[in-house]
């Protein structure tokens, strides 16, 4: 005799395409009439998906008495199909009627069905949102007959690359891995840098469409929970069809949408996430991508590189040093340039002055459109250089760039000094660390080189203050943007401009909860 568990009785469903005049591939969100039959189950997981082609269903009969079957529900290309025929298909085939009734009737049925199988997890869902949700993401569905439950078996094909050198951010000395585009191999990459239970990760599902994994990280007690909560609140407001990259979430929850300057980190390199984490901030991981945001981030945090605490802190000092020159010279040499050889020449000495005249004779352009031709050119060259090849991206922007240079000096286009000020200010575009913050001075140098040719010093002058004040009234999620400079802050400039050594810096900085600012203290397994 069946037991009352097996409701031999189905109900009649009605597909989507009765009950609604829109396309089959649409879901519908609040359907959740999955029944006793196992056909008509099968039947509605296929209309809410469409009838896709790369739609796997495979059906057993267990009982031809009590007709009883199971199905498996699967898409080809997202789940192991080895680990499916092995470890759910193998293990059910061999039981009969008596030990599935026997499982099913458990009240913990998926704790006592997954002791058979053997998957990672299996649990159990009545609701098909939930179900056609988990087929999606590559998981397996365990359909039985006579019972409304699905059980989820985790089937998920892990199709990944192997960990690589970074391709930003480069390093001499120090860790040579990288994020991937899979989350459990980046998250992996953090923990076993930070083998300690405070160690948190938090998932969001962002996505209307894609229901895109994001995870958030951080230290528990740490990072500064009001930090933590307003970072909740910001990616649960997030309403779009698809997050693809890290930069919608960027995008999205920082402070000032419209600035040109980055208010978070953005990074592919695990030891500045860890890095990070242990001042007090937190990581965001989006599945797809090797880039991981970093927050709360301030101005200086951008000429940080993570070589500067491999090595001895007065190279790391140096170095660092110079890249703030390199950012100003990136930023400002083009405008003073044209503003002195347009309106100043009197700050010029008179021997180089006549240097300067004697190779502008014959050139048909003002300096400023010369200098903004010689720009854009350079612009361009970068640009084909990343989107060719690898093998001759860096050929054609060395070369090209030659050849270009001397042949337009060559034909009298541009004066032989215009090419060497450009040529600097982009050599000196390369030593910033973080990419975002060199596409900064990219754009504003086209700024202070207009304004420099308009109204001289003047226009610089008032170029930089309102970068200034704008850099001042920026935020990243509460914290100052110029935090320590401004407010300035005594103890904190030992790791500004200038690293002292690492026996020096035993607190840490501002993003960090208040109880936690001694880095000696606190670290400990038994406390979470």
């Amino acid at each position: 005799m069946v037991p009352s568990f097996f409701k031999t009785g189905t109900k009649k469903i009605q597909s989507k395409k009765e009950s609604s005049p829109s396309q089959p591939s649409t879901i519908k969100p609040n359907i959740t009439n999955l029944t006793y039959n196992i056909d008509d189950n099968i039947d509605l997981i296929k209309d809410c998906l469409g009838s896709p082609p790369d739609l796997n269903v495979r059906k057993i009969i267990i009982d031809a008495a009590t007709d009883f079957s199971v199905a498996m529900i699967r898409m080809d290309g997202m789940s192991d199909k080895k680990e499916v025929d092995f470890s759910v298909i193998e293990p059910l085939s061999k039981m009969n009627f008596e030990q599935l009734r026997e499982q099913l009737e458990s009240p913990n049925s998926a704790e006592v069905l997954g002791r058979l199988i053997a998957v990672n997890k299996l649990e159990k869902m009545n609701d098909v949102d939930k179900v056609v949700n988990s087929i999606l993401q590559g998981n397996t569905g365990i359909l039985f007959n006579h019972t409304s439950q699905v059980f989820i078996a985790s089937t998920r094909l892990i199709d990944k690359r192997g960990l690589s050198e970074p391709s930003s951010q480069t390093v001499i000395r120090g860790p040579k891995d990288s994020f991937t585009e899979d989350l459990r191999t980046n998250t992996s990459l953090v923990r076993a840098r930070i083998t300690n239970p405070k160690l948190r990760i938090e998932t969001l599902n962002v996505g209307e469409i894609t229901h895109t994994n994001v995870e958030l990280m951080y230290l528990n007690g740490i990072a500064d929970d009001s930090i933590l909560q307003e970072l909740r609140n910001r990616i649960k407001k997030i309403k779009i069809d698809a997050i693809l990259e890290s930069s919608y979430i960027e995008e999205f929850i920082q402070d000032s949408k419209n600035s040109i300057f980055p208010t978070l980190i953005s990074t592919e390199r695990p030891d500045v996430v860890v890095a990070n984490l242990l001042e007090g901030r937190f990581a965001i991981f989006v599945y797809g991508t090797p880039y991981v945001l970093i927050g709360p981030a301030t101005f200086i945090q951008f000429f940080q590189s993570p070589e500067d605490y491999y090595q001895n802190y007065y190279m790391g000092s140096f170095i660092r040093i110079l890249r703030f020159v390199s950012f100003f010279i990136a930023l400002y040499i083009p405008g003073l340039y044209v503003a002195i050889m347009t309106h100043h020449h009197a700050l010029i000495p008179t021997t180089l002055l006549i240097t300067l005249a004697g190779q502008r004779e014959g050139v048909p352009f003002p300096i400023v459109v010369e200098a903004l031709i010689m720009e854009l050119v350079f612009e361009v060259l970068r640009e084909a250089g990343v989107r060719m090849p690898r093998a001759v991206g860096q050929t054609v922007s060395i070369v090209g760039a030659l050849i270009l240079g001397q042949a337009a000096v060559q034909a009298g286009f541009v004066s032989a000094s215009t090419v060497i000020v450009v040529s600097l200010t982009a050599i000196a575009n390369f030593t910033m660390p973080f990419f975002n913050v060199a596409i900064a001075a990219r754009i504003l140098r086209f700024l202070l080189l207009l304004l420099g040719s308009y109204i001289g010093m003047y226009g610089i002058m008032l170029g930089t203050f309102v970068i200034l004040a704008h850099l001042c009234s920026l935020r990243s999620f509460g914290l100052p943007y110029f935090d320590p400079i401004t407010p300035f802050k005594l103890l904190a400039q030992k790791d500004v401009f200038i690293r002292l050594p690492l026996p020096k810096q035993m607190t840490r900085p501002e993003p960090a909860s208040p109880e936690e600012k001694n880095r000696v203290q606190g670290g400990g397994r038994n406390e979470t």
